[in-house]
């Protein structure tokens, strides 16, 4: 059975500022929400037991080799960004070079940060439509920044491969990937994902 999100569409004058928004995913921290750019809330369910299990490990993965490679810092999936159309996404996990990172004030670190990561990952679970998660992948690679992103079908065990200006590049069940020239040395062990 496919999930989707639950979609709230809200009149123009009822429209939240980022700081509102901000708030309003405070006080409701325990649902996952994100914002397109035209200002449609998605609240979707939590992540069932092995799903949540297959993120960390990723996110995990991703942690260990930017500790290792400390040019940069990593994101969980509880992390938002406001990308340039005004969307808020938060991907499942996500990396960014420190240098873009320090040109945001504290302030703006603190909250969800204006900014879209260099290289983010989406894991699609069992229950996930697909066209949802590619749209928002595309969304990530026209952003200024986005360098490399992976849209990860446990599903059908393929991952999808997005570079700016570049057609998407689908791995049939691949045993690595790996963070070419953006995280060099980076590989991601596929089995411990599928």
């Amino acid at each position: 059975m496919l999930s989707s999100p639950i979609v709230l569409r809200m009149p123009p004058e009822f429209q939240m500022t980022d700081e509102q928004f901000f708030e309003f995913c405070q006080i409701n921290r325990d649902l996952r929400i994100e914002r397109n750019q035209f200002g449609e809330i998605s609240i979707m369910p939590p992540t069932g037991s092995e799903t949540g299990n297959r993120e960390g490990n990723l996110f995990g993965q991703l942690w260990v080799w930017s500790e290792q490679d400390g040019t940069g810092i990593t994101f969980s999936s509880s992390t938002g960004f406001i990308l340039s159309t005004g969307a808020e996404r938060s991907p499942d996990a996500s990396w960014m070079k420190l240098e873009r990172w320090n040109t945001l004030s504290p302030e703006q670190q603190q909250k969800f940060a204006p900014i879209c990561p260099d290289f983010v990952i989406e894991l699609r679970s069992a229950s996930d439509n697909l066209k949802p998660l590619k749209d928002k992948m595309l969304e990530y690679a026209s952003e200024a920044g986005f360098q490399l992103g992976w849209l990860i079908d446990r599903k059908n065990l393929q991952v999808y491969i997005y570079r700016p200006g570049q057609e998407v590049e689908c791995l049939d069940n691949p045993a690595t990937v790996s963070g070419d020239r953006v995280l060099p040395g980076f590989v991601l062990n596929m089995s411990k994902v599928w």
